[in-house]
């Protein structure tokens, strides 16, 4: 068998019939394209979130009230009052997988400056809270301890507020804002933070001293979360199991009774986060495969109408000493030649779509040499697979018969 005169032949009648050469093509290119950027798309979108939630530190562990029940009515974590300071404070000698605590409250409302105002929340916190949340001053200083003990009127802004109250490159620094008719002095200013995984704007807030938000916008005792910094990621879980057991505590909680807070780390997130882009990853490649097994199917039927095309011509082959082995190799090498040639330009185009997603669209994307190389696995698979059954029928074709087909 001479290899080199197989593959010019198969070539050649590839050549012959171009644009039905293409057309069959057509389904593998897309099927590989598809796959390809998908699957760069999902991969990039779930590196994106474990980066952006990494950064809002992987060793922070929070608390909040379970929501309770009062007169029939289900009340939302943030009206349940399970939460006390001396909870916090219990945490302090209770808790030592924790370096860090805070207490949180907030207020929603609008800020207001000269004609200018924003819709937007005041978190009420200690100084602790920018280290468990990985914020950072730009300007500015925090608050000190003597002004959360006397309920000061101070505030730190986030970006976003600044830019939309006082304008881009503004400097608030000493100026007074009202928020819900309250007036604040401007301490600080937040380093920017950008959107969350969630699509949050970070910078979209503004800080008080706890007391401030509690005694004079919310007029209440309680907190509506506890934010701690473990000693280290891998503290995470005696962090989560130290906090439970001083919450229970704190609560006079007998055994058997079921907790009224709740407790999460951020590596639960991120691990949640990850599950769900892995299978949304895994369900976009499976639709994007289906192109695939679309295209084999499609190479398949080529395949048939060309042996049957070719009937005479495969019957003149066998005539002339042309082994059954022969004929079903050369339509093998079409089919193979078909589905690789379509593979090749499907990763081309795949990558190139890629690049077009990240470029003018901005999303996160990341090619997987993995894909690319199992995108080509299956193209040749696909040739062998989807191209044997009709070289078989080929090479099984009776030569006087073929002869006389019309």
């Amino acid at each position: 068998m001479n290899y080199t005169n197989t593959f010019k032949i198969a070539f050649n009648a590839l050549r012959r019939n171009k644009f039905r050469a293409f057309l069959t093509m057509l389904g593998i290119i897309i099927g590989v394209a598809s796959v390809i950027a998908m699957l760069a798309i999902g991969q990039g979108s779930k590196q994106s979130i474990q980066e952006q939630m990494a950064d809002m530190g992987t060793n922070l562990v929070f608390a909040t009230p379970a929501s309770e029940q009062r007169g029939g009515v289900m009340l939302g974590n943030s009206d349940a009052q399970n939460l006390k300071l001396s909870d916090m404070e219990a945490m302090v000698k209770d808790v030592p997988a924790v370096s860090a605590l805070s207490p949180q409250v907030r207020s929603s409302g609008q800020v207001v400056v000269g004609n200018n105002n924003w819709p937007t929340s005041l978190y009420g916190v200690n100084a602790a809270y920018l280290d468990i949340r990985k914020l950072t001053m730009e300007s500015g200083r925090l608050f000190t301890e003597r002004e959360v003990e006397t309920y000061a009127k101070v505030v730190i802004l986030g970006q976003t507020v600044v830019e939309e109250v006082f304008g881009e490159n503004a400097n608030p620094i000493g100026k007074t804002i009202r928020f819900n008719s309250i007036p604040f002095k401007v301490i600080g200013v937040l380093g920017e933070k950008g959107e969350n995984a969630m699509g949050q704007d970070q910078d979209d807030l503004m800080l008080s001293p706890y007391t401030t938000v509690q005694k004079r916008l919310l007029s209440v005792s309680y907190i509506q979360g506890i934010y701690a910094s473990a000693v280290s990621e891998d503290m995470n879980d005696a962090a989560i199991e130290q906090m439970t057991a001083s919450l229970r505590k704190s609560h006079k909680l007998e055994e058997g009774d079921p907790d009224d807070f709740q407790i999460r780390s951020q590596s639960e997130l991120v691990q949640t986060f990850t599950s769900i882009s892995d299978m949304m990853t895994t369900l976009l490649g499976a639709i994007a495969g289906i192109s695939l097994l679309v295209g084999g199917i499609g190479i398949m039927n080529i395949m048939y109408v060309s042996v049957t095309e070719r009937t005479k011509e495969i019957g003149l082959r066998m005539s002339v000493g042309g082994r059954g082995s022969d004929i079903m190799f050369q339509f093998l090498v079409e089919s193979i030649l078909l589905s690789i040639s379509g593979g090749v330009i499907g990763i081309m185009l795949g990558l190139l779509a890629s690049y077009a997603v990240s470029t003018f669209m901005n999303w996160p994307v990341v090619i997987m040499m993995s894909a690319v190389i199992f995108s080509f696995l299956v193209c040749s698979a696909i040739g062998v697979f989807f191209g044997w059954y009709p070289a078989r029928k080929a090479a099984a074709l009776n030569p006087i018969d073929a002869l006389r087909y019309e």
